[in-house]
């Protein structure tokens, strides 16, 4: 058997020094949302062996001809996109849509940011979101729209399964259905008692019977759950989906946004587990999340399909510097002119929540600076939404919205690496951990935080890996260092093999190993965090008082594709209304 495959796609660790950027006039010739193309983080997927890490070395050791520094590529647009994830592609395409004229601009040498894809051993897999949630229907109406419908599909209701500390040893059960971020709806029941024990499910019960005598909301997960129903319930059940889901200690995150309504369930059933299991009994029959056959990266390239049918010009590979205000006195509605400029009039559509607002600034669009390969690029355009990164995004309202310093104290971001193997391990034939397993901090010899067993999730992978297992493991917890960090990719695979056989209880060695691949995602602001709503709600009112600017993307909407997809509409439909009211959008929709 010929050695095993590794593959890995840094998505966003940014390398010093000047990227190299690829210009394209449209998005036909956009890079396909695939991570083995050379990413900003340095690494590229192997090709038939070995990973093989890229750099500018491999130009620069060519001898250098002196040329002259080439004038900026003077560009103009309607509305100009920094960021080409999925947020920004959704925005874009919104504003495509009513026949405004579109510039993308991205980073990477890819689109699709989180929603990513990874070639190993002839399968393409996501190697980022491969679900999206169904609470609010958003993502289902996009993937409508975009042709895919027929190929949504649920993922297998088995369900996943919990592996903690016992001594020295590794303990397994499955997870319990009936309860809320691992906050249980009967503590007593055999499923928690099978992982929390009789002394932490009697302590979960006395939630039943202590009053709540605290005046007005609570705030933090973790605090409320230590204090109804114990540190078992919080160590065992609350924690380690706190950090697969969130990357975040359940202390740090805000109940109203990642349980909406609870409080107010609480204060009815005079419970926290009676709360829970008051929306539980409220939650619509069917999965909560699911999936695309093919891999939800194929969202992404339906995404650039459509953008390419309405013309939308996309700029890969390209760092944006700086945004100013720009005043273009010779900007004309049809584009004829270099510079673009626009009267903004009015703010608010009735998709948003924020109050409209009314500023006079004729003629003043935006200007957009950004690194390219043979040439900088400079964009001049009426409007602008910031889709970027929490980062990028910050830096570059900070220089850009009056009133907007950026002085709160935001939360550090996150950053979690995923690992893919593919196996050959007919003993993971009968999926012996259901769809995944999340692992209690402190679980003696095991390093990641989540594992997901992707062919016995999702059916259309199992039908497409032939017999092949696939299983992704996710390394990095909030506070701590990432284990992955210093290794090579031998290592790190070797490491996720040995965490693979401990969490699933089958025996695996290299030999099993057909292929690997790693993905490290940085820059991950969660928009749970405590405080995070207070710091958005600032952000939005210094956005209201600029008139033809937007942010958008999930460190301001939440966490998914069923945050990010609607805010993202939500956004580009200020704009849009804009645009109207100006005179500069050729059709209403």
């Amino acid at each position: 058997m010929a050695g095993p495959r590794r593959g890995g796609a840094r998505c966003a660790a940014p390398r010093s020094g000047r990227p190299r950027p690829r210009l394209q006039s449209r998005a036909r010739g956009a890079a396909r949302n695939r991570p083995d193309r050379i990413d900003p983080g340095g690494r590229a997927r192997a090709r038939g062996g070995r990973v093989s890490e890229a750099s500018e070395a491999s130009d620069a050791s060519r001898p250098a001809e002196p040329t002259e520094p080439a004038e900026p590529d003077h560009r103009s647009a309607d509305v100009v996109v920094v960021g080409g994830g999925a947020a920004g592609l959704v925005a874009a395409l919104e504003c495509a849509r009513i026949g405004l004229r579109v510039t993308v601009l991205e980073r990477r040498d890819r689109l699709g940011g989180c929603v990513a894809r990874i070639d190993l051993d002839g399968l393409a897999l996501d190697a980022g979101a491969e679900s999206f949630a169904t609470r609010n229907g958003s993502v289902a109406e996009l993937v409508e729209r975009l042709g895919l419908g027929g190929r949504v599909e649920s993922p297998n209701p088995v369900g996943a399964w919990l592996v903690w500390g016992r001594g020295d040893e590794v303990a397994a059960a499955p997870l319990p259905k009936t309860g809320m971020l691992g906050i249980p709806a009967n503590p007593l029941g055999d499923d928690v008692r099978a992982i929390i024990g009789w002394g932490g499910a009697w302590r979960a019960y006395a939630d039943r019977v202590m009053p709540i005598l605290r005046i007005g909301r609570a705030r933090s997960l973790g605090r409320l759950v230590r204090s109804r129903m114990g540190a078992a319930v919080l160590d065992r059940l609350v924690t380690p989906i706190s950090a697969g889901v969130y990357s975040a200690n359940p202390d740090d995150l805000d109940l109203d946004v990642v349980a909406p309504g609870l409080n107010e369930a609480m204060t009815r059933t005079g419970s926290l587990s009676g709360g829970v299991a008051q929306l539980v009994a409220s939650r619509r029959a069917g999965s909560a999340v699911l999936g695309l056959r093919g891999g939800v990266h194929t969202l992404v390239d339906a995404l650039v399909a459509e953008l390419d049918r309405f013309g939308v010009e996309v700029v890969t590979g390209a760092e944006v510097t700086s945004l100013e205000r720009h005043r273009g006195d010779d900007a004309t509605a049809d584009g004829t002119t270099e510079a673009s400029g626009g009267t903004s009039t009015t703010r608010g559509a009735a998709t948003a929540p924020r109050e409209a607002g009314t500023a006079s600034n004729a003629g003043a669009g935006w200007r957009v600076r950004a690194i390219a390969p043979d040439r900088d690029v400079v964009v001049d355009a009426r409007y602008a939404i910031l889709a970027a990164p929490a980062r990028t995004s910050r830096r570059l309202l900070t220089d850009a919205v009056e009133g907007w310093a950026d002085a709160s104290d935001w939360p550090a971001a996150a950053s979690v690496e995923l690992v893919t193997l593919v196996l050959d391990a007919p003993a993971l034939d009968s999926a012996p951990r259901g769809t995944g397993v999340l692992v209690a901090e402190g679980t003696p010899g095991v390093s990641a935080k989540a594992l997901t067993h992707a062919s016995a999730k999702w059916p259309w992978l199992a039908e497409a890996a032939g017999g092949r297992q696939v299983v992704r493991l996710s390394y990095g917890r909030a506070g701590g260092a990432n284990p992955l960090d210093g290794l090579d990719d031998d290592a790190v695979a070797a490491l996720a093999l040995a965490d693979a056989s401990a969490l699933l209880g089958v025996p695996l060695d290299a030999s099993m190993l057909r292929a690997s691949g790693r993905t490290a995602w940085r820059d991950a602001l969660s928009h749970a965090a405590l405080g995070q709503r207070e710091r958005v709600r600032a952000l939005e009112d210094a956005l209201a008082a600029e008139p033809g600017i937007e942010a958008t993307g999930s460190w301001i909407s939440g966490t998914g594709l069923a945050s990010v997809v609607p805010h993202a509409r939500e956004a580009a439909g200020r704009i849009r209304q804009l645009a109207v009211q100006d005179g500069h959008a050729p059709t209403a929709d």
